[in-house]
């Protein structure tokens, strides 16, 4: 199963991708909800007994035409790892971490395939970083690592767009400030069931720029892998359905680079995840008008 969220007429839609078209879930099933998020806490027979009256269904988009948001573009938790691959822990001359480094964004943040990142006419050095997104498929707390994978519904791919002058240059450093800015978390284009996604651990994952290629790895290199990361978030927090955990980036970011590259207006960022599809972003300059 695949899910994606559609911006409609009638506000965003949840829909499934089915036989090369994006099925409104509500309209085929007047019972189902209309929000993803809405279909992750049915379960999954409740998921499946909604992908099964897709078939029946009215309302379709092409995808061609269609704007895509988030696939959840409402989540209650958007939670992120940072330095989680070994690779980019030796680019950065820096220990691999004991434990998770934890930071956070906001749904403010949140935009769809295809959308426009926005750099903040506050920052000069707005950096990029392919993520692996994990989605919550069930509320839990104190999960046991050997049952954490009972709890994700899905993956999907993310961009942690990265204002590293505010991040690393503003005194005590601000990794909240420097990662939530409007626009910093691109996520898309689908929800990926994780049936479809043997090994969330064997995925190549890619970032382009402007058709350049800066990041290729693998996320074999996960220092914390899904279930570690899943069984110790839910020491600290309720894990719920729809809540988005970035899991960290490879090699290969912008402020690693000698000299230095920085997103600016006019770029286009591709990331790639195998098996999860392509996030492709366009970058502009913010507008006060």
């Amino acid at each position: 199963m695949r899910w994606v969220t559609v911006l409609t007429e009638h506000g965003p839609r949840a829909c499934g991708v089915w036989q090369g078209e994006y099925v409104d879930v509500n309209a085929a099933d007047p019972e189902a909800p209309s929000s993803v998020r809405g279909l992750l806490e049915l379960g999954p027979a409740g998921q499946q007994r909604v992908w099964d009256a897709l078939e029946r269904g009215a309302k379709r988009y092409d995808p061609a035409q269609a704007t895509l948001l988030a696939p959840i573009p409402d989540p209650r938790k958007i939670i992120c790892l940072g330095l989680n691959y070994r690779d980019h822990a030796a680019e950065s001359g820096m220990d691999i971490p004991t434990e998770p480094i934890l930071f956070s964004k906001y749904p403010t943040t949140l935009i769809g395939h295809q959308a426009e990142i926005v750099l903040p006419a506050v920052s000069e050095q707005v950096d990029y970083e392919a993520e692996l997104v994990i989605v919550i498929g069930r509320k839990g707390r104190h999960i046991p690592r050997e049952q954490a994978m009972e709890y994700v519904a899905g993956y999907t791919v993310g961009h942690d767009v990265s204002a590293r002058d505010w991040q690393l240059n503003k005194p005590g450093k601000q990794w909240m400030a420097g990662k939530t800015f409007d626009t910093f978390a691109p996520v898309g284009p689908e929800l990926v069931m994780r049936d479809e996604v043997p090994d969330p651990h064997a995925l190549g994952i890619r970032l382009r720029l402007n058709g350049q290629t800066m990041q290729d790895s693998s996320t074999s290199q996960l220092i914390f892998r899904v279930d570690e990361t899943i069984a110790y978030l839910s020491k600290i927090m309720t894990l719920e359905p729809g809540d988005l955990i970035f899991t960290g980036t490879p090699p290969g970011v912008g402020m690693a680079r000698k000299p230095p590259v920085w997103l600016k207006p006019g770029d286009v960022v591709e990331v790639e995840i195998d098996g999860l599809g392509t996030l492709r972003n366009t970058v502009k300059a913010e507008s006060h008008a």
